[in-house]
């Protein structure tokens, strides 16, 4: 990891020992999933601003054996749950930083709003009356916020690109502002609290459990052309093949989140995230191809249409002979892949945003995005998860 901030951030930068005050003590809600795995990685490094960090993590589920190097407290716990949540995390005391990295989806807009907001609060309700030097709240969202909810696509106007945070919201039910207005009103009600709200673009990170994970995605159906012995073919349009993307990188996403809750300069605000850079799937793509060994193809404007979801939709069976002559860990196909979402991704041309705001407070955070998706890969083949 690399810390690009500039100047003498006092606590941001300051040695561990020299940290004053009771220890930064952070909650990750959803650390089983794409950054908050990252954040699990990196909070307990002893170089990370404002540490020694000690760390809870909570998740639905277990805990996976591709989390379970990572020096947390895992509390597995149903947010959605109030009383299941008052019981696990009300015991706690010691918390002075939330990381709100989950969500939760339903059928329409407005139940997710209901949704995602209830859990939010549930947390909060559990944690804010027990633990008297919670200072900071970390909430992610999304380019959602400019462009609507997916059942909006097509029926409102998205923001102009680049996408600039302070922008106004746009006329719609969306979970996202729910978040926002979760964490504004619990700081308004307890003195010296602040918040950041954290922006990213489609984001190039590790987490088989990922509700919306474009790079595991990719991986596990380039898995499957291997097996099959079939060329990589861009499940996509032409613009998605042709046009500009931006991307964020879950370790930068982490870095950024760590930053607002150390420095002056990144509490009560939102920031865009994403990694710098601009890049086309056409030049990706052949990566991604060489990273398998599988035969690489490029894209035909004159082939039909067939989305990714489509392609996919008959192969469990074969991820299930994959997962077995590999001695891959156990997965079935819709535990580690979210096709629906590539399709999204690929339908159009990216819509990019801009990181001035977050260079003007004082966060310089880089990323290479192939790099990103190198990275992706190697770790989805450490852990086992595709060959």
């Amino acid at each position: 990891m690399s810390w690009w901030w500039k100047g003498a951030l006092g606590a941001a930068l300051r040695k561990p020992e020299e940290n004053s005050g009771p220890q930064n003590v952070a909650l990750i809600v959803g650390v089983t999933g794409i950054v908050g795995n990252s954040l699990a990685e990196i909070l307990p490094v002893s170089e990370t601003p404002g540490g020694p960090w000690k760390v809870y993590g909570v998740a639905r589920r277990p805990r996976p054996s591709w989390n379970a190097d990572h020096p947390v407290q895992y509390i597995q716990c149903d947010v959605s749950d109030a009383k299941q949540t008052q019981a696990k995390l009300s015991p706690l005391t010691d918390v002075t930083h939330i990381f709100w990295v989950t969500w939760g989806n339903r059928p329409t807009e407005s139940e997710c709003c209901d949704l995602n907001g209830a859990m939010f609060q549930n947390v909060l309700d559990a944690i804010m009356p027990n633990c008297p030097n919670l200072t900071h709240i970390c909430v992610q969202t999304g380019h959602k916020h400019y462009i609507g909810p997916f059942e909006a696509f097509g029926k409102i106007k998205p923001h102009e690109t680049p996408f600039v945070e302070d922008v106004p919201r746009l006329d719609a039910p969306n979970f996202y502002y729910t978040l926002e207005d979760v964490a504004l009103d619990a700081c308004k009600k307890k003195p010296g609290l602040t918040w950041s709200v954290h922006r990213p673009a489609v984001i190039f990170g590790f987490s088989p459990y990922s509700m919306m994970n474009m790079l595991d995605s990719l991986c596990v159906y380039a898995a499957i052309c291997k097996h099959e012995k079939v060329p990589l073919k861009f499940p996509g349009t032409k613009a998605a093949w042709n046009c500009y993307f931006v991307a964020s990188d879950a370790d930068l996403i982490a870095e950024q989140q760590i930053w607002c809750s150390v420095d002056p300069n990144g509490k009560n605000e939102a920031f865009n995230c994403s990694n710098g850079d601009v890049f086309k799937w056409k030049h990706l793509w052949k990566v991604l191809a060489d990273k398998f060994g599988v035969e690489y193809e490029e894209f035909d404007e004159n082939q039909e249409y067939v989305s990714l979801a489509e392609r996919m939709k008959d192969k469990g069976p074969v991820w299930d002979e994959i997962v077995k002559k590999n001695n891959l860990t156990p997965t079935k196909l819709e535990e580690v892949s979210t096709f629906w979402f590539v399709d999204l991704m690929f339908g159009g041309e990216c819509m990019l945003d801009s990181m001035n705001k977050s260079k003007e407070h004082g966060f310089f955070g880089f990323r290479n995005s192939q790099n990103s998706l190198i990275s992706v890969i190697d770790k989805m083949k450490a852990h086992k998860i595709v060959p």
